[in-house]
């Protein structure tokens, strides 16, 4: 099954940085773009992978007014 992610990147000191948008946490970066491509994948996957195996949590959600 694929599924579709915007990568959200941008370059800092030559390097491509980059994160999933949709996926709290998953953060990478390459000398290139392709780099950094390969690189958010393998972090996704780790991500994945890692939550399989963490027990159970529920998790909560709660509005926030922050003050811009």
């Amino acid at each position: 099954m694929e599924r579709r992610f915007t990568l959200e990147y941008w370059i800092d000191e030559g390097w491509y940085v980059g994160r999933l948008k949709e996926v709290p946490g998953v953060f990478s970066q390459g000398e290139t773009i392709e780099e950094l491509e390969e690189n958010i994948k393998e972090a996704y996957h780790l991500i994945m992978a890692e939550e399989e195996i963490s027990p159970p949590h529920k998790a909560y959600r709660k509005e926030l007014e922050i003050q811009v």
